[in-house]
């Protein structure tokens, strides 16, 4: 009874959160930063606001953050555990390398554990410029105007295990797709995974290929995780609602069709510029917004370039 609840419950969050979504947001400045608290299990919580979204899973000894939003978002996360749990945060988890994604680190405890894939940690060292996002935005070094706080203490290469029992936590890599360093973050007790950007929302990705990210491995990198990764009733994405194995699936589909879209004008000898006129949202993926023209682009020019 409780699973069926907990379902037809996401449901409702996949049909408020499934919209296409920006996978990199641009820094919020001025005003208040308030973090939206949204309780998915009794120990595990979504905190949406000021960047990608952040889980919060709290374990016997202490609670696991994942993702930190944009630069000053730290300490309103730190706020909002401590409506959650008195636990302190004893470990933070990136998926990626991101700005609003990694940027609150810095404001934690020096004693909190980071943990990144083997990628995301060199890329975290050089902040670089993200693809596809404008030149304004930038991808400020905080970690660099800290000294190298925040940044992670361990690192991992395809899969690492933290905890045991129901604290257990499944960290997984497979391969490349929104940038090089894309981690999977699963709590099998719960029956749920935060996916990060490489399956940021029903949409369009972001493809930084400058940051390692792939258009022509990425539905082979999310078709690995959707058979690799067993028992997931729910998908934390990181901008968009909570979704299923099977909405992971399709967006398995959208990416290979894209692909192949793409690969097939290239073939033909289509400009760039008569692809991105021509490419439209096809009708059957219900609940991905209509296109963004400049994300359209910036993605034909990665795949363009990959095929060279």
């Amino acid at each position: 009874m409780e699973r069926r609840t907990f379902l037809a419950s996401l449901v409702t969050l996949a049909a408020h959160g499934s919209l296409a979504a920006n996978a990199l947001q641009q820094p919020q400045t001025g005003g208040e930063r308030a973090v939206k608290i949204e309780k998915l299990k009794d120990n595990l919580f979504l905190l949406r606001g000021g960047g990608g979204n952040t889980a919060v899973f709290v374990t016997s000894t202490g609670a696991v953050v994942i993702d930190t939003k944009n630069p000053g978002w730290g300490r309103p996360i730190i706020d909002a555990v401590k409506t959650i749990t008195d636990k302190p945060v004893t470990r933070i988890i990136n998926t990626h390398t991101h700005a609003d994604h990694v940027s609150g680190n810095v404001e934690f405890p020096a004693s909190v554990d980071v943990v990144a894939h083997d990628n995301a940690r060199a890329g975290m060292d050089k902040m670089a410029p993200v693809t596809g996002m404008p030149a304004t935005v930038g991808m400020p070094n905080i970690f660099k105007e800290n000294g190298g706080r925040g940044l992670p203490k361990r690192s991992f290469k395809d899969r690492l295990t933290i905890g045991t029992g129901a604290d257990q936590i499944d960290l997984y890599y497979f391969g490349r797709g929104h940038t090089d360093g894309d981690a999977w973050v699963v709590f099998p007790a719960l029956r749920m995974m935060h996916a990060g950007d490489i399956f940021s929302g029903k949409g369009v990705p972001l493809l930084d290929a400058n940051n390692g990210g792939s258009g022509v491995e990425i539905g082979s990198s999310l078709a690995k995780a959707a058979a690799g990764i067993r028992g997931i009733d729910a998908i934390i994405t990181a901008h968009g609602g909570v979704l299923t194995m099977p909405d992971l699936e399709e967006y398995v589909r959208f990416n290979d069709e894209f692909l192949a879209t793409v690969r097939n004008a290239k073939r033909a000898g289509r400009t760039i510029d008569e692809v991105v006129a021509s490419w439209t949202m096809p009708e059957k993926y219900v609940g991905y917004g209509a296109a963004q023209p400049a994300r359209v682009r910036s993605n034909v020019e990665v795949v363009y370039k990959e095929l060279q």
